[in-house]
C-alpha cells in the first residue's frame, strides 16, 4: 500500500462491504420464515429446504460465472478492457484467493452473490406448495446468476453502457433487480398453475390462510433488516471524488459516482418503509399480510431514487406504488387466475417496474454519472443519447429510464421465465403430482416439522381432494 491513509481507506472499505454481506444474510433467514410462515403444516419442510437451497447453488453459480459477466459486460458492444479486466473474476483468479494485494475484490464478490441469492428467493414464494425443487433451483440459476447480472452490468454500474448511453438510473435495484425476478416469476406462474383448491368453481380466488401468521411477521421485519445491508452494499462508502488538482473531498458516493450522505439515504429509506406499510394497512382494510408486504412494496417503488429523492418525494412514491401493487395483484388474480402465493409479482414485478419509470421522470436532468478516475467511473465517446448537461454528462431523462426497465422486466424477466417454465414443465420437472400435492410436499422428507399434526387434514383441504376426485 501506497501510505497509511491508503491502507485505512481499503481496511475501511473490507470491513464496511463485510459487514454488508452479514446484513444481507438476514434477508434470507426472513424469506425462510416468511415462505415457511404461508406455507401449510403438511410443506413446511419442503419450503424451508427448496428456499434454503437457492443459497448454495446461487452462490456456486455466481462464484463460476456471474460476477465474471457483471464485469465483461458492462461495455456496449462488449468491451475488451471489460472482458481482460472480468478475468480477475474467474474461479482460478488470485485475485479471489487470500492475498494481500488485493482486499476487495472478495467481499464485493460475496455483497453481489447475496443480491443473486435475494433476487433467487424472489421467486421461491410465489410457487410454495406445488413446485419441484429441482425445477425450482434450475430457475434459480438464472435468476440469481444471469437474468438481473447483465441488467447490473448494463444499468447499474457508472461504466454501465445503458448508463451512459440512456442515462439510466437505479441506484438500489427496482428494475435491474426486483423487476426482473418479479417477472420471471410471471413467466414461471404462466405454467406452474394455482395450487389445487385455490379458486372455487365460480372462479373466485379462496384464500389459503398462513399457518403461522408470527412467523410470516417476524420474517418480513427480518427482510427488512437485511435492506439496510442491501442499501449498503449498493454504495461505495468512502471516496475522494474531488477532481485532479483540487483539494480532496472525501465523501460517499452511489454506484454511479455520484455523492450522497447515508443520513438522506436513511430518511428516504424509513420514510418509503413507513408509507408503504400504512398504505397498504389502509387499502386492505388492516390485512395483516398486505400491511406487512407494504414496507416492501413502499421500498422497492422508491429504491429506483432513493439516494437523490427529497424526503417527502420518496414517502409519495412509496404510498402510491403500494395501492398500485395492492389492487394490481386483486385484478390478475381474479382475471387471469393467477396464484401468487406471497405476492411477489405485485411487490417486486410491478413496483419494480413502476420505481424504475418513475425515476426518470422525478430525477428528469440530473447527471446520470459523475467521471472521476478516482472513483473508476469514465466517460465514453458518444454518451447521453437522449440528452446531456452544461459538462456533456448524460443525464436521467423519463425516456432512457422507460426503455432500460422494460427491457429488463420483459427482456430478462418475462419472456426468458415463460420460456423456462414451458421447458420445465414439459421435462416434468416444474410442478409435482396432484396427489403428492393433496398429500403434502413432505411426504419425500425423512422427518416432518409437526409431527403431532402427520396424518391430520382441514376440511378446507378436504374439500380439495373431493373436486379433483382423488
Amino acid at each position: 500500500m501506497a501510505d497509511q491513509s491508503t491502507a485505512m481507506l481499503t481496511i475501511f472499505t473490507e470491513f464496511y462491504f463485510f459487514l454488508t454481506i452479514v446484513l444481507m444474510f438476514f434477508i434470507h433467514i426472513g424469506f425462510c420464515m416468511y415462505e415457511v410462515g404461508v406455507a401449510r403444516t403438511k410443506n413446511v419442510q419442503h419450503t424451508l429446504l427448496k428456499n434454503a437451497m437457492a443459497i448454495p447453488v446461487v452462490g456456486l453459480a455466481f462464484f463460476l460465472f456471474g460476477m465474471w459477466i457483471y464485469i465483461a459486460l458492462q461495455g456496449w458492444p462488449v468491451s475488451s478492457t471489460s472482458v481482460s479486466f472480468a478475468t480477475g473474476f474467474e474461479p482460478w483468479s488470485d485475485k479471489l484467493a487470500p492475498n494481500l494485494s488485493d482486499r476487495i475484490s472478495g467481499v464485493f464478490w460475496g455483497a453481489f452473490a447475496l443480491f443473486g441469492m435475494t433476487a433467487a428467493s424472489i421467486v421461491s414464494g410465489s410457487i410454495i406448495e406445488r413446485a419441484k425443487t429441482s425445477g425450482f433451483l434450475i430457475i434459480a440459476i438464472y435468476v440469481g446468476a444471469v437474468a438481473w447480472v447483465v441488467p447490473a452490468a448494463w444499468g447499474w454500474s457508472g461504466n454501465g453502457w445503458m448508463t451512459q448511453y440512456l442515462g439510466f438510473h437505479d441506484q438500489y435495484c427496482s428494475a435491474v433487480l426486483h423487476s426482473v425476478s418479479g417477472f420471471v416469476t410471471l413467466g414461471i406462474l404462466m405454467h406452474l398453475g394455482p395450487r389445487i383448491g385455490k379458486f372455487a368453481p365460480d372462479g373466485m380466488p379462496r384464500e389459503i390462510p398462513a399457518h403461522n401468521p408470527w412467523m410470516v411477521t417476524v420474517g418480513l421485519f427480518m427482510i427488512y433488516v437485511g435492506f439496510f445491508g442491501f442499501y449498503a452494499a449498493c454504495h461505495i462508502p468512502m471516496a475522494n471524488v474531488a477532481a485532479e488538482g483540487q483539494p480532496a473531498y472525501w465523501t460517499a458516493t452511489n454506484i454511479y459516482g455520484f455523492p450522497i450522505t447515508l443520513s438522506g439515504v436513511t430518511m428516504n429509506f424509513l420514510l418509503a418503509l413507513f408509507g408503504g406499510m400504512m398504505t397498504a394497512y389502509l387499502v386492505s382494510n388492516g390485512n395483516a399480510f398486505w400491511t406487512f408486504s407494504g414496507g416492501l412494496t413502499g421500498l422497492i417503488s422508491a429504491s429506483a431514487g432513493n439516494d437523490l429523492y427529497p424526503p417527502v418525494v420518496a414517502l409519495a412514491i412509496a404510498v402510491a406504488g403500494t395501492v398500485m401493487a395492492y389492487y394490481a395483484h386483486n385484478w390478475v388474480e381474479k382475471k387471469y387466475k393467477l396464484d401468487d402465493a406471497v405476492g411477489a409479482v405485485a411487490v417486486h414485478g410491478y413496483c419494480g417496474v413502476f420505481g424504475g419509470i418513475v425515476a426518470g421522470f422525478v430525477l428528469w436532468g440530473y447527471p446520470a454519472i459523475i467521471p472521476s478516475a478516482r472513483t473508476a467511473v469514465a466517460l465514453s465517446e458518444g454518451a447521453g443519447w437522449f440528452g446531456t448537461n452544461a459538462q456533456g454528462l448524460p443525464v436521467v431523462t423519463p425516456i432512457g429510464n422507460t426503455i432500460a426497465t422494460l427491457v429488463f422486466a420483459l427482456g430478462f424477466g418475462l419472456i426468458p421465465g415463460y420460456i423456462i417454465g414451458f421447458i420445465l414443465k414439459k421435462l416434468g420437472l416444474l410442478r409435482v403430482d396432484a396427489k403428492v400435492e393433496l398429500t403434502g410436499l413432505d411426504g419425500e422428507h425423512t422427518e416432518t416439522t409437526y409431527p403431532h399434526l402427520s396424518g391430520a387434514e382441514a376440511a378446507f383441504e378436504a374439500l380439495q381432494r373431493k373436486e379433483v376426485r382423488i
